[in-house]
């Protein structure tokens, strides 16, 4: 993909307004260089929102200033209020009134920030920023502090959104899941763990790919798998045609028990990575090639042939590499049944890869997280930035769709 250009601020025509304002800051601020500009344009935003607030003013009571009146409500002075700015902090004078209900519309009661500091924060979180980091960040370029205190503050707010997202209806049929898991590191009391995050993605009945849910875990087991899926089905799926998982720990027992009807299929994204483990850089892209000649087989006999040729070409340079597909060949047959387009559906990494990948990016920005909610607020922000780009259904669809609908006529919707 080319860069995009990063657009750049083209000023509007000079006016003899515009000219009249600049001559006369040149004259009240006395300026002679570029950061005396700077601190001239600090100094504009207390006034200007003051004489905004004024002109408010004047139409809320229903008299102008320094007009005389027998309406019971009448201007009571002004009230100092700090604001903060994309120039930094600052001083406003907010006209008040004796009954204390005047609403100003340019600066409501309450907001002090007029910089959309809060959306910068949580994109800031976004992208994987510690709160430290985001609190200097903000200072340095605004000039003004937040405290890290306030930067929690402001990410908390999110815990309703993910809940409300947690608990949000599903649909009744999803004809792909994907189980995949990235591990981080996470404070908890003074001590560093390493947590699991289990991403489950699910390719609906439209091909559109759909983060049905984000868990955090620390022990695999069948129980621990069983209330996963059982909270899917709380959310309304009712059947899963194929689901996808690498070996995880008591995965095949939950699935059996929560969808007794749903095909388990052994991850070949996962089962190609582990196997390119064992393999050094200068032999992966030979490697991974003949590993795909296994998986694409026209069936499950032309594939094990292959499997056995591979095997036998890397022996003796990489001996253990091919073990996991001996040991699991009765986890990898099922894929067999299906058309190689309908494989390409589970076998590409374009589904979950580029899911885990901006998660794995949250890895690389912080070396720990100081816990398990922290996490779950940067994962659910990081989720949704990689969400925005799915706007089209995965490859082929309408053929996949078709032949899942023959092979799965009483269960997938017409």
């Amino acid at each position: 993909m080319a860069n995009r250009k990063k657009e750049v601020y083209k000023p509007k025509p000079m006016t003899g307004g515009k000219r009249n304002i600049i001559q006369g800051l040149l004259h009240e601020y006395d300026i002679e260089t570029a950061d005396d500009i700077q601190d001239a344009l600090k100094d504009l935003p207390s006034g200007t929102l003051k004489e905004m607030m004024e002109t408010e003013m004047d139409e809320h009571p229903g008299y102008e200033r320094y007009e005389r009146s027998d309406e019971p409500n009448y201007r009571n002075g002004t009230k100092q209020k700090r604001v903060r700015s994309r120039y930094g902090e600052f001083e406003v004078d907010v006209p008040q009134d004796r009954q204390s209900s005047f609403e100003p519309k340019i600066l409501p009661k309450r907001k002090k920030d007029i910089s959309a500091i809060d959306d910068r924060i949580i994109s800031m979180y976004a992208r994987g920023m510690s709160v430290r980091q985001i609190s200097e960040t903000i200072e340095d370029i605004y000039g003004f502090e937040v405290s890290e205190g306030m930067v929690s503050d402001i990410t908390d707010r999110l815990l309703p959104q993910i809940e409300e997202w947690q608990n949000r209806p599903l649909s009744a049929v999803y004809p792909i899941v994907f189980i995949d898991a990235v591990h981080f590191s996470v404070r908890d009391d003074g001590i560093i763990q390493k947590l699991a995050a289990y991403m489950v993605l699910g390719i609906n009945e439209e091909g559109r790919k759909e983060v049905l849910t984000i868990v955090i875990g620390e022990n695999e087991s069948s129980r621990y798998w069983l209330n996963v899926l059982n909270s899917l089905k709380n959310g309304g799926i009712k059947d899963i045609l194929i689901l996808c998982s690498d070996g995880l720990t008591g995965i095949r027992e939950a699935i059996t028990a929560a969808f007794p009807a749903t095909e388990q299929q052994r991850c070949i994204v996962h089962m190609v990575r582990n196997t390119l483990k064992y393999v050094e850089n200068k032999d992966m892209k030979a490697f991974a090639k003949d590993l795909k000649t296994i998986y694409t087989a026209a069936d499950e006999e032309a594939a094990f042939k292959q499997l056995e040729a591979v095997t036998g070409k890397w022996k003796e340079q990489y001996p253990g590499a091919m073990n996991r597909w001996h040991d699991n060949r009765d986890a990898v047959s099922p894929i067999f049944k299906f058309s190689k387009e309908v494989r390409t559906a589970f076998y590409t990494t374009n589904a979950i890869e580029s899911l885990n990948s901006s998660c794995r990016r949250l890895n690389r920005q912080r070396s720990a997280f100081p816990g398990s909610q922290a996490l779950l607020k940067a994962l659910y922000l990081a989720t949704f930035e990689i969400v925005k780009k799915w706007t089209v259904p995965i490859r082929n669809w309408g053929k996949i769709r078709g032949e899942l609908t023959i092979m799965y006529p009483e269960r997938m919707p017409e």
